[in-house]
């Protein structure tokens, strides 16, 4: 089944826009199925915020174990787990969206702070 990995940074990106994430992922990807890694929750709670709707994103999404050899960065687990699945990320990390996109791997971003977009 088709998944949205989730970045840290593109959860809190959502969220600081009000973001409707069902809503949204349904009209730009047709899906709304997401897809988590440890990394991403410690990285979302060591921010200390509870604006985040950390246990929401839990209750939402599925947890995934990191591929064999991913690395313990958080990036290199998601780019990993994004390459073996061919699942999008939602990041608004201009890094790892060079990276998939040197992959040929789809991502979706805040776009016009307002709603997200697919990028092929």
């Amino acid at each position: 089944m088709p998944r949205i990995l989730i970045d840290a940074c593109g959860w809190v990106a959502v969220i600081e826009a009000g973001i409707n994430i069902d809503l949204e992922l349904l009209k730009c990807c047709g899906y709304k199925d997401l897809a988590i890694i440890p990394n991403v929750i410690s990285e979302l709670k060591a921010l200390n915020d509870s604006k985040l709707m950390i246990s929401m994103l839990e209750a939402k999404a599925e947890m995934y174990g990191v591929p064999e050899g991913a690395g313990k960065h958080t990036d290199d687990q998601l780019f990993a787990l994004a390459v073996e699945n061919k699942w999008p990320v939602l990041t608004v990390d201009t890094d790892l969206k060079r990276r998939l996109s040197q992959s040929n791997i789809s991502w979706v971003e805040v776009s016009g702070r307002s709603h997200l977009r697919l990028v092929e």
